[in-house]
């Protein structure tokens, strides 16, 4: 993979990053995620009008046809800038899941509205009592005699689920073995859309300690037709895991952006605060944890240009091990980096009016998510 950005990816990286410095400052962000619906309407569309929500949209459905590269550019920029709008829900994961495994009417009514802005999804896999354990979970998706499914069942922790127009869900569709090579007794699973309004969906949000809001979804027998369930032809458990991947990427990018402003902002905080008559920068024992930060930033880069140069790998146990080794890493040295910030910042280090507790919040709740680092770290070893 070439790491060097082509003119389409600087002129991304370049419109992207003025955007976010034009109009999206930390007071901007604070009243994005200080609003009831946790996020800003109206920064939502500037981000349709500027084609980013449209980056994973293939062209001929209105998108820019956009990889993993510029994904990744993107959401270092939304790290930096601690954007609290459901982006990845919608703009990465719903994407992928409809252009693998939606149907042609599917593709060409909901990727068009993405893209425009108009429809936004959130990822609904958590359960209260599963932990991380996506692929074994106790909701169930029960098909009628109309062709139909039944669904009935608990989602903890759905970030952006009270914005949502649509929840993606994931359900056990029966009691056997999914296909060969699947772990034994493991069930089948699918990868359901879910309209928000539907009789049956209950939504409690609240805010998360990182600025984003999430949600707690019931499912009470909600009638689901039969096109909201997606299906790829490599069944469904492997489609999940395909979305999942392709969010876990985007994570491990925009945590490095994160931990790249935060580095910054405490570079500047030892030139500018003074002690004992110089700045604390001249003092070397504060030299070297700011160059431990540093290291540790650049590491979490390299991680995260590997997690991006396997997202269109052929499914196999050496990209699920990829992909597990970038976010044990990346969420062990984004908590270093935000330790190490906040302490050298004293105690106004989690402070709310200081950007830097935020930022280290942010990187503590991209750990959490989707399984921290020593649930991936685990499954590396299982995979290993």
């Amino acid at each position: 993979m070439d790491f060097n950005l082509n003119g389409d990816q600087e002129l991304l990286a370049d419109a992207v990053g003025r955007w976010l410095a034009a109009d999206y400052d930390f007071e901007a962000r604070r009243r994005a995620a200080t609003s009831a619906a946790g996020f800003s309407v109206d920064t939502w569309q500037q981000l349709a009008d500027l084609g980013v929500l449209g980056l994973n949209v293939p062209v001929e459905y209105g998108g820019l046809g956009a990889g993993a590269a510029e994904t990744l550019i993107v959401m270092q920029a939304f790290g930096r800038a601690l954007l609290v709008d459901p982006y990845v829900p919608t703009a990465v994961v719903a994407v992928e899941a409809l252009v693998r495994g939606g149907t042609e009417r599917q593709k060409s009514h909901l990727l068009p509205q993405i893209a425009a802005g108009e429809r936004r999804f959130a990822l609904a896999v958590s359960e209260p009592d599963a932990r991380y354990a996506i692929d074994a979970p106790a909701t169930t998706a029960t098909p009628t005699s109309t062709g139909g499914f039944r669904l009935t069942g608990r989602k903890s922790v759905v970030i952006g689920g009270g914005a949502a127009h649509e929840l993606l869900t994931v359900a056990r569709t029966g009691d056997g073995v999914e296909s060969a090579g699947t772990a034994a007794g493991a069930p089948p699973l699918g990868l359901f859309r879910v309209d928000a309004r539907s009789r049956g969906v209950s939504l409690r949000s609240f805010p998360t300690i990182d600025g984003q809001h999430a949600a707690e979804v019931l499912f009470e027998d909600v009638e689901l037709p039969a096109e909201a369930h997606l299906c790829a032809p490599e069944g469904g458990r492997a489609l999940i895991a395909w979305v999942i991947d392709r969010a876990l990427a985007a994570l491990c990018a925009e945590a490095v952006g994160a931990m790249e402003r935060l580095t910054e902002l405490t570079a500047e905080h030892l030139r500018s605060r003074r002690q004992f008559g110089q700045p604390l920068g001249g003092f070397q024992a504060l030299q070297h944890r700011l160059a431990d930060m540093l290291i540790a930033v650049e590491q979490a880069r390299s991680m995260a240009l590997m997690a991006a140069a396997q997202v269109t790998a052929p499914e196999s146990a050496a990209r699920r091990r990829a992909f597990a080794a970038a976010k044990a890493l990346i969420g062990q040295r984004g908590r270093f980096v935000g330790e190490q910030a906040v302490q050298l910042h004293g105690g106004m280090g989690m402070t709310d009016e200081l950007a830097v507790g935020h930022y280290f919040k942010r990187l503590v709740c991209i750990d959490m998510y989707l399984g921290d680092s020593e649930h991936h770290l685990g499954r590396f070893g299982e995979l290993s």
